[in-house]
């Protein structure tokens, strides 16, 4: 039986996973065994504890000579005389493994599948409209065109051909891609950190909103997220193995990334440097020139989607709707309080128990969580200092998140014993549950609900001659690529498109401005005073805008206003004739 070769993690005895990781190799097996083994490495006396898998139908490889337990290989190399003790305590972790499972599913049924059914959010209703209409719909010319040439909209126009555009059929596809981004955490976890430490990896991303936000999201971050976690991981494999296999599925990850869509861009510093570090300290056969030609493939690779972030640049002012960021707001998109929360936690388990720590993070790995860590946050705050264009938005900060996670589980690796990496992780996750999982609602709501805001708009529509006023959400709708004839089938009204409204609709641009003021002056004039009730429908702040305009308009004195209901960021305003 061929057996692939085995990998001694950083820092640990050597001597220990030479006898053993074969004896209880981690990739198969039928049970699992926890046990200590005393061990001597560079004369010095070490403890070591291997959570490993056992199958009795596995072979001893030609040539091999365990240094420890001897007695329990047979001359033609089979295991034999395995004790007592070991096959129950095989059975007994064998049933210990369901408290995580337990946890891990009510995590994801909580915090990824209840909101499922919940209403689409403003760019979730454009990713349908993309994906209806193609990204050569004439309405998106100015809507940055280059921005809809992604990836992801040929897949979800063929999902939603095969199962539907509804909102649970459309968000499946990112729930699956963060399914896998989670056993990608936890495979990097376990490589750099600590081989116990993949299921705290794995709960500590449910504590970033981010994941869980975009686990739910029509949009391409999940599927972005997954490949460049991915990337990572084999990127980590190719420099331990030097396979050009490997290799080339780095490659194929690292440079998708980009197509899936444009603002990852601040991440990808780290796949370098990490590269460069394994190189630096010596911890890689790779050598410069291998990495050299393999990162000057990824470089080439890149240059059709940098070419298209470039030409964007002329016009980043026209699609910028956040204010520039503070120092606070870096600060705080680093969250260090769950990162400094989870290091408490540890620290607190190790005066529960034994002194032993864990182990030490190689230097390679530090740079690696740390740069997966960071570099989003701070490369979007100094791009948005240096240009005066905020790109500082929170869905592109949170691009990194599952970097914070990872960063969690090696600040708790600096204080957590060995022996309580399972309890940790399971409290962890039991924590995060019940701290984040927004109990005072029996289903919770992904982002704002333009379903119930038109539910809402469609109840208080009498006629289908009733007036609605929709101001545009797209920051795009403005003049000249808004004007009053604007088609309701348009990108700038995708959200109508999928929840429509059955009155008569007046479009409106994003804000105010002289042309949309001339335009409102004549409805108020002609249209609007012989009708007894008339909708305004749209963004909080803009229905709050033309609210008042038309308030201090004397045609509307003694007019009775309402507000409908609470939709988060969309609002309902109705005015009656007395």
């Amino acid at each position: 039986m061929h057996h692939a070769p085995l990998t001694v993690p950083e820092n640990e005895p050597g001597d220990i996973y030479e006898a053993l990781r074969f004896f209880f190799p981690g990739a198969g097996g039928f049970f699992s065994v926890r046990f200590h083994v005393r061990a001597q490495k560079d004369g010095m006396d070490g403890t070591a504890e291997i959570l490993a898998m056992l199958s009795l139908q596995h072979r001893r490889p030609a040539g091999f000579t365990p240094r420890c337990s001897q007695a329990w290989w047979s001359e033609e190399g089979r295991v034999n005389n395995i004790p007592v003790y070991l096959k129950r305590s095989a059975r007994l972790l064998r049933v210990l493994r369901w408290p995580y499972v337990l946890v891990l599913t009510l995590l994801v049924v909580r915090f990824w599948l209840m909101p499922l059914p919940s209403s689409l959010w403003l760019d979730a209703t454009g990713t349908v409209f993309v994906a209806k209409h193609g990204s050569h719909d004439p309405s998106l010319l100015g809507a940055a065109p280059q921005a809809w040439t992604s990836w992801y909209y040929p897949f979800i126009h063929c999902w939603g051909n095969l199962f539907g555009y509804s909102e649970v059929s459309l968000r499946i596809p990112s729930v699956v891609a963060m399914l896998v981004l989670l056993a990608i955490v936890a495979r990097l976890s376990i490589r750099l950190i600590h081989a116990d430490s993949g299921w705290l990896a794995v709960f500590a991303c449910f504590a970033f909103p981010g994941i869980s936000y975009n686990a739910d999201n029509v949009r391409p971050y999940a599927f972005g997220m997954c490949l460049f976690a991915g990337g990572l991981l084999f990127l980590v494999r190719w420099l331990d193995s030097v396979r050009w296999l490997d290799a080339a599925l780095f490659l194929a990850c690292a440079a998708s990334v980009l197509y899936v869509h444009l603002m990852f861009w601040p991440s990808y510093p780290v796949l370098a440097l990490y590269a460069v570090s394994r190189v630096w300290f010596r911890q890689t056969q790779a050598g410069w020139l291998r990495v050299l030609t393999v990162f000057t493939a990824l470089g080439l690779a890149l240059v059709p989607p940098l070419l298209q972030m470039l030409s964007l640049l002329p016009e980043a002012h026209a699609h910028v709707t956040w204010s520039m960021p503070t120092r606070l707001e870096l600060l705080h998109s680093l969250a260090l309080t769950r990162i400094v929360a989870c290091a408490a936690g540890a620290l607190l388990f190790r005066y529960l128990g034994e002194r032993h720590l864990s182990r030490i993070v190689s230097a390679p790995a530090v740079v690696l969580v740390a740069g997966w860590w960071a570099c989003q946050p701070v490369l979007l705050y100094c791009f948005s200092m240096l240009t005066g264009n905020s790109v500082f938005a929170p869905r592109y900060v949170q691009l990194g998140s599952a970097g914070a996670a990872v960063a969690c589980v090696a600040a708790a690796s600096l204080f957590l014993p060995a022996d309580y990496w399972k309890l940790f992780s399971i409290a962890f996750g039991i924590a995060t549950l019940l701290y984040l999982g927004q109990w005072s609602v029996l289903l919770p709501s992904h982002d704002t609900d333009w379903r119930g805001a038109a539910a809402a708009a469609n109840r208080a529509i009498t006629t289908s001659d009733t007036p609605v006023l929709c101001p545009s959400p797209f920051v795009e709708a403005r003049p000249p690529v808004w004007y009053p004839e604007y088609s309701l089938n348009g990108f700038l009204y995708a959200h109508m498109g999928y929840y429509p409204i059955k009155g008569k609709v007046y479009p409106f641009p994003f804000d105010s401005s002289v042309t949309a003021e001339t335009f409102a002056a004549k409805l108020a004039s002609s249209t609007l005073p012989t009708s007894n009730r008339f909708l305004i429908y749209g963004r909080e702040d803009a229905v709050r805008y033309w609210r008042g305009w038309f308030s201090g308009r004397a045609e509307f004195a003694g007019w009775r206003q309402q507000q409908l209901g609470e939709f988060n960021e969309a609002e309902v305003v109705q005015f009656d004739k007395n």
